[in-house]
């Protein structure tokens, strides 16, 4: 008798500890523009759930990577029917316009303007369109939903009209083309879990170079190419960061492999904007220092496959892309490997304003048309340009970084020069 006694008061005990330790009631204080039921719908943890505070953790991380919220946290309130978590919320703006300015490749004046709302509907839809003004002109637009059928799965589409004066580099020297590519992308978005991201897609791509300048042509060169492309996308992103605000603590690799198809083209077309394959990884690391400081890197390696020979490479070496100061589309290349590290560290914060200064090392190498991998290691195409920047913040507006880098240049023939634009250069 005294042990069945003994298992039921010990079985009741168990139904009270499991009921003060479930979550009766979860709520989020904070919220004007996002919807609650995206949240919920969002996180891991349910009403009703045993409590695990590893997965409450997880989730405000999770929150705090949205583009609509700065800050997110969690108190706990135990009540006689379990206990409610309450999330507090911090929101960004998210309506954003942009602005930016450069000399062109003619040495003209461009510009770029922008606008992009990144918490349409309350549900962190992106929307969003660009003019640029670049010799030619050029616009697009962007609609992305990422969790439109369920918290793993979301799509994305846009539209660009782009047409620039661009640097193409032979043997015999470089020549400028007007180079067009209209391009109509779909993706599928995928979050398997809370470090693991995917996207699969599609661009139906028309592009088209026309010799520009008073300069006459190269002999055998050609004077007009036309194609007709078909990429087809894949991107996988491994994410383990802690954002606070402007820091940034862990890391982040983002792999893309596209396969880009010629479906049609002229006979000079064929030779040199034929199908091949392009691979791109960028890994980078942040590591909070002290009480200010955040060192942050990334290494990008880039390369071709099926084209090793054409002038026209997919990859661009330009101050806003890859190596601050070393000017607008300075070269070309079938492969590269590029190494950023900065240190960053906050001058001045008062409540949502900060300052942050920046001292930064860009090095990269590249492999020219026709020539080996051996290129990236010998030393002929590195370019390495150390410098200074400064940062100025606002906390409460998503990606409100106005960033400013003068890149100082190392070496034979190298430049100098002032690189600004909107968000972390990484």
């Amino acid at each position: 008798m005294k042990k069945t006694l003994t298992l039921v008061l010990l079985f009741i005990g168990l139904i009270i500890n499991a009921q003060e330790n479930s979550i009766n009631k979860i709520t989020f204080e904070g919220l004007k523009r996002t919807k609650e039921t995206f949240l919920k719908r969002l996180i891991k943890t349910k009403e009703g759930a045993v409590l695990d505070t590893l997965k409450i953790i997880g989730d405000v991380e999770r929150l705090k990577r949205l583009p609509g919220i700065a800050n997110a946290s969690y108190t706990f309130a135990e009540t006689p029917s379990g206990t409610d978590l309450t999330y507090t919320i911090e929101e960004n703006f998210t309506l954003i316009p942009g602005l930016r300015i450069a000399t062109a490749n003619d040495g003209s004046f461009a510009y770029r303007v922008s606008a992009f709302e990144f918490n349409l509907f309350g549900n962190n839809q992106l929307l969003g369109a660009f003019y640029e003004k670049n010799v030619f002109n050029s616009y697009g637009a962007f609609w992305e939903h990422p969790f439109l059928f369920s918290d793993k799965l979301g799509v994305g589409l846009n539209y660009q009209d782009v047409t620039t004066q661009e640097p193409v580099f032979f043997e015999e020297g470089d020549k400028n083309y007007r180079f067009n590519s209209r391009n109509l992308e779909a993706n599928l978005l995928f979050s398997f879990d809370f470090n693991n991201e995917a996207e699969l897609g599609a661009i139906l791509v028309k592009e088209s170079y026309s010799f520009e300048g008073n300069d006459p042509p190269l002999p055998n060169r050609p004077l007009n190419l036309n194609a007709d492309k078909l990429i087809y996308r894949a991107a996988y992103r491994y994410v383990d960061l802690d954002i606070e605000y402007q820091y940034l603590d862990g890391l982040q690799s983002e792999f893309t492999g596209q396969y880009i198809q010629l479906l049609q083209g002229d006979a000079p077309g064929e030779e040199f904007l034929q199908s091949f394959i392009s691979l791109r990884n960028d890994l980078t690391y942040y590591k909070k220092i002290g009480k200010g400081g955040n060192w942050a890197n990334r290494l990008r390696l880039a390369a071709a496959i099926g084209n090793e020979d054409s002038p026209f490479a997919p990859f661009t070496l330009d101050n806003q892309l890859n190596i601050r100061g070393v000017g607008n589309t300075v070269d070309r290349g079938t492969a590269a490997i590029v190494l950023n590290t900065e240190y960053r560290h906050t001058l001045y914060e008062k409540g949502w304003f900060v300052i942050q200064s920046n001292a930064f090392v860009d090095v990269g190498s590249w492999r020219n048309a026709g020539e080996d991998f051996s290129q990236l290691f010998d030393g002929t195409s590195t370019r390495l340009y150390p410098g200074l920047g400064l940062r100025f913040i606002h906390k409460r507006i998503f990606n409100a970084v106005f960033r400013l880098d003068y890149g100082f240049g190392i070496g034979n023939n190298a430049t100098n020069g002032l690189v600004f634009g909107i968000g972390q250069y990484f």
